[in-house]
């Protein structure tokens, strides 16, 4: 017999979700963790961040103080507090987990895992010492690891992750961010705001690349007006490390240019945090990513192995791999219910903020599709207008068939609270006109999604 019939190898929100779920069915559940309940997400991730961004945008605010006609005189950051808060928010996050794993009696196992064999895991402990234990099911919830190469030398002092600039109590004076996804554009926001002069450079030929072209041009046009230079099309060659400061070679259209700045960021993917694990034992294989190969229902291709989160690749989300995490669970217990992947928001929390569902104008285009587009500026709504963030738009793509709702596009402030409402309606297969005659309160900033629906019918009112 099994010393448990789920063990959840990571404590992310992938992992900790997955367990606690197990346990709700009624299973004998353990999780392990090496680090910190909660994974990156909570501790170095999602949560950190957004205190951080939240900090930015009430300094920013205070900023301009005198547009709402407001006094607000010496007005500084002070840089270690931000920081010091910060983590403060993580740490108390983590041992909310630890409180819902004691509630739902999950035994919590303090080591770095390996397999033996499909069934039996070994913990290694701090202090040296490693104990075996059995399980039925095992899911694999171990996340990722930041994605190097070796003309980018990540070496936590002036070349930075996402980690080291967390932990930081010293704000950089300049600061180029190699990478403009989430976490580029994010740092690039929070240092630009508190007094940094940020560089974001960009391979590909748009900011935030996997957004809609559209909303990509908002963001980048905010953030020049902030004083922040972007660099699309542009490659980094190398990096050349001097005393207190990094020579960036880059390389567009051919011609060659140095910048010289305090520190680098480099923010350039992830990789599956497979390192460790002992797969081979188990026979666990991986996809041509690297990352674990699973089905439908999270499995892998050995019997009672299961793999969630980001280390089973497709979208590297914190949401996404709660709900794989339900999904395993599901089919171990006898409910299966597959996560639909063309259903997952995804979001980006500088500001203007940007959310996103389903599939953007280009996607849509290319996978032959007639469409019809609409959209509402939030310069036309009177809630955007009355709180002084005028900037950015709603825009909504429907079948032209079946006139039902296939993509969401928002970027503006606080985009990312009216997401919900649309990932709703694509669930539910909602039409333009069912959104459009879905009354929603005045004055908010959710009445764009009303109106860029009716825009969509072309019987918008306000534009």
């Amino acid at each position: 017999m099994a010393d448990y019939d789920v063990l959840v190898i990571g404590a992310g929100p992938g992992g900790y979700v997955a367990a606690i779920k197990a346990a709700q069915n009624g299973k004998k559940t353990a999780i392990v963790e090496r680090e910190h309940l909660g994974g990156i997400c909570l501790n170095w991730g999602c949560i950190p961040t957004k205190a951080l961004l939240k900090s930015a945008e009430i300094f920013e605010s205070m900023k301009h103080a005198k547009d709402f006609g407001l006094a607000a005189d010496n007005v500084r950051a002070d840089f270690p507090a931000v920081i010091k808060r910060s983590r403060d928010v993580a740490d108390g996050m983590s041992k909310g987990i630890a409180f819902l794993m004691k509630k739902n009696k999950i035994t919590v196992l303090n080591g770095s895992a390996s397999f033996v064999d499909a069934k039996t895991v070994a913990i290694a402990k701090a202090d040296g010492t490693s104990q075996n234990v059995t399980a039925d099911n095992v899911i694999i919830a171990t996340g990722h690891k930041p994605r190097t190469f070796p003309h980018l030398p990540v070496d936590g002092k002036q070349v930075l992750n996402y980690k080291h600039l967390l932990a930081t109590t010293e704000m950089p004076k300049s600061l180029l961010a190699i990478g403009a996804g989430a976490i580029g554009m994010e740092f690039g926001y929070f240092l630009s705001t508190m007094g940094t002069k940020v560089t974001v450079v960009e391979v590909l030929d748009q900011v935030l690349p996997v957004e809609d072209h559209e909303i990509a041009k908002v963001v980048e046009r905010e953030f020049i007006k902030k004083g922040i230079s972007i660099r699309t099309s542009t490659k980094v060659v190398k990096l050349e490390q001097k005393p207190g400061v990094v020579a960036v070679h880059i390389e567009k259209d051919g011609k060659a240019e140095v910048i010289e700045v305090e520190k680098v960021l480099v923010a350039v993917g992830f990789l599956a945090n497979t390192e460790g694990l002992g797969l081979e034992k188990a026979g666990v294989k991986l996809d041509e990513r690297g990352f674990i190969a699973v089905d439908a229902n999270q499995l892998t291709n050995v019997a009672g192995v299961y793999a969630i989160g980001d280390v089973a690749g497709k979208q590297l989300l914190a949401h996404k791999a709660s709900f794989e995490g339900e999904a395993a669970v599901g089919h171990i217990v006898g409910h299966p219910a597959p996560v639909d992947y063309a259903q997952i928001p995804g979001c980006t929390y500088c500001q203007p903020q940007v959310a996103s569902l389903g599939l953007t104008e280009k996607k849509a285009v290319a996978a032959g599709k007639k469409i019809k587009i609409g959209r509402f500026q939030y310069a036309a709504s009177g809630k955007a207008k009355a709180i002084g963030h005028s900037e950015g738009f709603v825009k909504l793509i429907f079948d032209a068939e079946f006139d039902q709702l296939i993509g969401a596009h928002l970027v503006g402030y606080d985009a990312t609270e009216n997401l919900a409402e649309l990932s709703l309606a694509m669930r539910l297969e909602s039409t333009a006109k069912e959104i459009m005659e879905t009354i929603h309160a005045h004055p908010t900033l959710s009445e764009a999604v009303m109106e860029a629906a009716a825009d969509a019918l072309g019987v918008c009112v306000h534009q």
